[in-house]
């Protein structure tokens, strides 16, 4: 190929947005352009998710849809990575003939190889290359930020082992691989130096961090360690077990002025027979111990957590636990998932399982519990001081700023409008909270 214009979409989780940006800067480094405009790429590459359905179904959606730009374009290549090949290998091929390459996600160390091949004659006897996911990317891994300079996701371990009977993960990652200390830390520092202030914490369980290592090092270390890097002014934490959140952690993130005090802490589901056949082994009683104890050493914190309703065996009674749970708890930031049933995992066999329309009743049920509860936390908040982070402009001459607050975690969570003048992307600026939503919040920026 004469063009070696590559147009890259991310789908899924920060986890796999890392790996496309990855991906993106071993291509850059090869030779190919990084183009945003899918009008001037000659090859099209879908980074996908297979977690759950919905995200299997977004990411056969968004293939078909770059399947039907290459129709009309003549020479353009259609290239798919990551979950969706390394779960369903060779079966791709023939539902989607349109593709010319399927990469499973230990194939991401190779991409720049792999597209300098499509154009060899002998690329079409081999369509899909799905090996064992052994890539761990290291502090010499190059990678493009596709996110604003002055916030990155730094992945601190690939895999999981927790094996939750409900999830693929283990299946698609493989085992908790993860990175050595001061590997992660030569990559903050390197980030630092071009300008992130802010890292996000994230791995598919960062709590088990180390436990997989010589020595078990263990997270409360690594933050401290990265904490002391110059520069950086928020450490935000994704994706902690509760099971992980230990008094050594705890004590960290409540001593050390830039981690964020906010924890993303996925409980699923308080019914203690549901959480058994999950396979997450604990209690209603336990997970309240334990938001207890955190709250009590972080004062202020704010917790999000995720939540499954229409797991086999939820009955109305089980259910209402966890609503009486949530209201008791009364979690800063909640997301709620349907039950997914996927191929390959224990719980697909698990009889009593509930409708599709009764999973969606359920979850707006717990969301309109749960916009309650963000809207009177948030009323709370007003006339209270907090630095925002400001990332863009906004259209309202009243708040012609947006940002985020310590408490809000990107995509995720709200933002905070923002209401001053020749404010900078990228800079703190402490601010008056004024006003708020159920979800979002303004401030005035403080002379």
């Amino acid at each position: 190929m004469k063009k070696r214009n590559v147009h890259i979409i991310s789908l899924g989780c920060p986890k796999n947005l890392v790996d496309s940006e990855v991906m993106a800067a071993l291509l850059a480094k090869s030779g190919y352009s990084i183009t945003t405009q899918v009008d001037d790429a000659n090859i099209i590459l879908v980074n996908t998710c297979a977690f759950i359905t919905p995200a299997k179904e977004e990411s056969i959606d968004e293939i078909l849809r770059a399947a039907e730009w290459k129709r009309s374009r003549e020479g353009v290549r259609l290239v798919v990575t990551g979950c969706l090949p390394q779960r369903y290998g060779r079966d791709l091929e023939k539902e989607l003939p349109e593709v010319d390459l399927f990469l499973g996600v230990g194939e991401t160390g190779n991409i720049a190889r792999h597209l300098d091949s499509l154009s060899l004659a002998e690329r079409k006897k081999l369509k899909t290359i799905s090996a064992k996911p052994s890539f761990l990317m290291n502090a010499k891994t190059p990678r493009l930020l596709s996110t604003p300079q002055h916030t990155a996701y730094l992945k601190i371990a690939e895999g999981c082992s927790n094996r939750c009977s409900y999830c693929i993960i283990p299946v698609i990652r493989g085992k908790a691989r993860s990175r050595g200390m001061a590997d992660i830390v030569a990559e903050a520092r390197t980030l630092a130096e071009k300008g992130t202030r802010e890292l996000i914490i994230t791995a598919q369980d960062t709590t088990a961090y180390g436990r997989d290592m010589k020595g078990k090092p263990n997270l409360a270390l690594l933050l401290e360690k990265l904490s002391a890097i110059t520069g950086i002014h928020w450490i935000r934490l994704l994706y902690a077990h509760p099971a992980g959140l230990s008094h050594e952690l705890l004590d960290t993130i409540a001593t050390r002025d830039n981690i964020c005090k906010y924890i993303d802490v996925p409980i699923q589901h308080v019914d203690t027979e549901i959480l058994k056949s999950m396979n997450r082994l604990w209690s209603s009683g336990r997970y309240r111990k334990t938001i207890e104890k955190t709250r009590e050493c972080i004062p202020g914190v704010a917790l999000r957590t995720s939540i499954i309703v229409g797991f086999p065996g939820e009955t109305r009674a089980k259910f209402a636990r966890l609503i009486s749970f949530i209201r008791e708890m009364r979690f800063d930031h909640l997301g709620v998932f349907t039950y997914s049933r996927e191929e390959g995992t224990r719980a697909a066999s698990f009889p009593s399982r509930i409708s599709e329309k009764e999973k969606d009743a359920r979850m707006q049920f717990i969301m309109e519990e749960q916009a309650v509860i963000s809207y009177q936390i948030n009323q709370s908040l007003i006339g209270s001081i907090h630095e925002i982070l400001i990332e863009g402009k906004n259209d309202s001459l009243a708040y012609p700023y947006v940002g985020r607050c310590e408490r809000q975690a990107p995509e995720i969570d709200g933002i905070t409008y923002v209401k001053g003048r020749n404010l900078a992307i990228g800079s703190f600026v402490r601010c008056k909270i004024t006003a708020s939503t159920e979800y979002d919040l303004y401030a005035k920026e403080l002379s």
